[in-house]
């Protein structure tokens, strides 16, 4: 098994990796949006705009985003992209329930709407969307193979998969640097805001494990993808992949 595969937030639980990600959202719902933008300096907002704008071209008018959380980028790619629906789908009914009341107050309950489904087996046919996209969540898969293959599935032909994910920076001293912010002031500030202390001690963790870009890139490819490029932002913190079928 993959070693990213192999991180949990609970290492004392007997539970599965899915049962345990889906324990850990739940708990912090409530407090995730605010916590997650005050960790990343607000830097995340420019890292979700510049991974939708890499969309825009394709104009694509069926979404689906996968681990979609609060439905962060899913609004945002309403918003930004003008599609005739999304549809995000998570494990988490804790984090969609949030996710709901910011579509509902965005006035676009028409457009997106959000659904319980698991990346490794999801329940759409085979060639429904134009597009796949997810944001901050593939570090979080049981089963990182089997979520490609997913979303290679119910993607159309010439469909495009936006991934967009926290990676460590590959350079001197700024590796150094994210090393002690991760490690030190993530568990810290997460522990004090959301009462969860394994769910900020997992984050950094689950990002180390990940496979970065040079060891993606050709897993998405093995997977069915063509035409995969990659693009790091602010020296390597975050990384997109954009691929198509």
């Amino acid at each position: 098994m993959p070693t990213h595969e192999t991180i949990t937030p609970y290492t004392d639980s007997h539970a599965t990796k899915r049962e345990q990600v889906e324990t850990m959202f739940n708990n912090i719902a409530p407090t995730y949006d605010r916590l997650n933008h005050t960790l990343s300096l607000g830097i995340d907002r420019r890292w979700r705009n510049a991974a939708i704008d890499a969309l825009r071209p394709f104009n694509p008018q069926t979404i689906l985003d996968v681990a979609t959380g609060t439905g962060d980028f899913a609004i945002l790619a309403a918003q930004r992209l003008n599609p005739d629906r999304i549809i995000g789908v998570d494990i988490s009914e804790g984090m969609m329930d949030v996710g709901r009341q910011k579509v509902k107050e965005a006035g676009l309950d028409t457009t997106v709407f959000f659904t319980k489904d698991d990346c490794t087996a999801l329940s759409f046919d085979d060639a429904t969307f134009d597009a796949v996209t997810v944001a901050y969540g593939a570090r979080n898969f049981a089963d990182l193979e089997a979520g490609l293959r997913e979303m290679q599935r119910v993607l159309v032909p010439g469909g495009h998969l936006m991934l967009v994910e926290l990676t460590t920076p590959p350079r001197f001293p700024m590796r150094q640097l994210f090393w002690i912010y991760a490690h030190v002031v993530m568990p810290l500030v997460g522990r004090l805001v959301s009462h969860d202390d394994a769910a900020y001690t997992y984050l950094p963790r689950s990002m180390a494990a990940f496979p970065q870009a040079e060891r993606l890139a050709p897993m998405m490819r093995q997977y069915g993808f063509s035409d995969v490029q990659y693009r790091r932002f602010t020296f390597g913190l975050s990384t997109m992949y954009l691929a198509t079928k």
